[in-house]
């Protein structure tokens, strides 16, 4: 990852998997606000096909009971880091990712339509890897430099704009680390 296209909304050395689940941003709007959210499929469960399934609407409600309870959503985020660090893309930048639900931050509701959406592959309360906190660092730092709307963007967790929902990143997201992390890096 060393670059994004702002004309694509796509990021260099990303895997790249079309989600069907985006859609344009309201006219007039541009990203200004990271959320950062996890995710794993089954939950607890890590480096499998199912997330990729699940973002591009081929998840087999069969394949675990889980996943009968959340085949028929039609959910994506922007990016995904993988526990081991790679990138996957589903939606580009400069589309709207159906990644926040009903949300609302500082006054503003439909967090899609302003937010730029990162999973991290984990659960709320299991440590996340450490290049997982560098690739997000990495991530929010490459948003920040090629975006001028995201330029002093806040990076909240998915339960700060939907808190009576969400629980995720979790407890176990060390906000501080990721701050070190961005404070290295400028």
């Amino acid at each position: 990852m060393t670059t994004i296209d702002v004309t694509s909304g796509l990021v260099s050395g990303a895997r790249i998997l079309p989600s069907p689940n985006c859609d344009a941003r309201p006219s007039g709007c541009q990203p200004e606000l990271i959320v950062v959210h996890s995710i794993s499929l089954p939950p607890g469960d890590f480096g499998g096909p199912w997330i990729d399934r699940f973002f591009t609407n081929r998840l087999d409600p069969e394949a675990h009971p889980y996943f009968r309870e959340i085949s028929a959503l039609q959910v994506s985020a922007h990016l995904l880091i993988r526990r081991d660090g790679e990138v996957v893309q589903y939606v580009p930048l400069t589309m709207r990712a159906w990644h926040a639900g009903e949300s609302c931050h500082d006054g503003r509701s439909c967090c899609n339509d302003f937010s730029v959406g990162i999973e991290l592959e984990g659960l709320d309360d299991l440590p996340y890897e450490g290049v997982q906190y560098e690739r997000l660092a990495q991530l929010v730092q490459l948003l920040r430099t090629s975006f001028a709307s995201l330029r002093d963007a806040p990076v909240v967790g998915h339960s700060d704009i939907a808190p009576e929902r969400k629980t995720d990143p979790g407890p176990a997201f060390d906000w501080a680390r990721l701050q070190d992390l961005l404070n290295a890096v400028v």
